[in-house]
């Protein structure tokens, strides 16, 4: 199991809507990242023989398997208990699916819990804010709340294979595509507006370096990294989540969930890959 971090009991609680919107959306990646790129370690971890344990979505985008908190009344509401006692007893997919379900609803009942002394205008512009992102069984399953099927490109205009489906043409920026099912690869997205806060460019990249076409593949290694988007003239944060040297391509997980397979040396050569330090 993960060991507990006691970052959820030190951070300081958040106070704005964009503060709370903030908080949810690392939530809600971390727990992504459990039931798709980490889904084989989040399995194991789920040991049916284990005590009552729970799946948590950190502030900083990271997940861990825990035991619930021991205070009565806890200091934040609780995800759903005992995940792993039914890990065995149903088929893989079903299982990550409720497990999905309900870390749903413990993003929304945690949101709302600091969002407690919010007006009216207040918790309509939280809600707003969240229902921009797809949940996260709706990325898993990809399922969408409407629309035909798009067409998936080819091609982005950074070198990368686009595993998500667009119904616009691939120049448009990761942050503003819509989500893809990672698992079984199911398509049937429709356009999802842009998060106001996630899907910011930033016009000049953050500290670090740009990546050389030749260059070692080490430092991205789980590297936090920002794209280039020569139409929007804009970069793009990202996380690398896993890397083959061999094509030397990596796939990487955008703040809103989408993932993508960039071909390195492709992107490197126009100098379009930061990694930030």
């Amino acid at each position: 199991i993960v060991a507990a971090s006691g970052a959820r009991a030190r951070m300081e609680a958040p106070r704005s809507v964009d503060d709370v919107y903030d908080n949810f959306s690392a939530r809600r990646l971390g727990l992504i990242k459990a039931l798709t790129s980490d889904c084989e370690s989040f399995y194991q971890q789920c040991d049916p023989d284990k005590e009552n344990l729970c799946l948590y979505g950190n502030p900083d985008g990271t997940w861990e398997v825990q035991l619930p908190a021991e205070e009565v009344p806890p200091e934040l509401p609780e995800p759903a208990l005992g995940i792993n006692f039914a890990r065995d007893g149903m088929q893989r997919k079903d299982w990550l699916a409720l497990v999905a379900v309900h870390s749903d609803a413990w993003l929304m009942a945690v949101a709302f819990y600091y969002g407690a002394k919010f007006d009216g205008k207040e918790r309509e512009k939280l809600f707003k804010h969240i229902n921009s992102l797809p949940t996260v069984y709706e990325t898993l399953s990809g399922k969408a709340t409407g629309g035909s099927k798009p067409k998936v490109p080819k091609k982005t205009p950074t070198g990368g294979a686009n595993t998500n489906n667009n119904t616009n043409n691939s120049a448009q920026p990761p942050a503003k595509r819509p989500r893809q099912d990672e698992g079984n690869q199911q398509q049937g997205q429709h356009q999802q507006q842009a998060p106001p806060t996630q899907a910011i460019g930033l016009k000049k990249p953050s500290p670090g370096f740009i990546l050389r076409a030749d260059g070692s593949l080490a430092a991205l290694n789980n590297a936090q990294i920002e794209l280039f988007w020569p139409d929007d003239q804009l970069w793009y944060k990202a996380e690398v989540v896993s890397l083959n040297n061999r094509a030397r391509s990596a796939k990487v997980l955008y703040a809103t969930g989408d993932v993508e397979t960039l071909s390195i040396d492709e992107i490197a050569s126009e100098g379009h890959l930061n990694v930030c330090t």
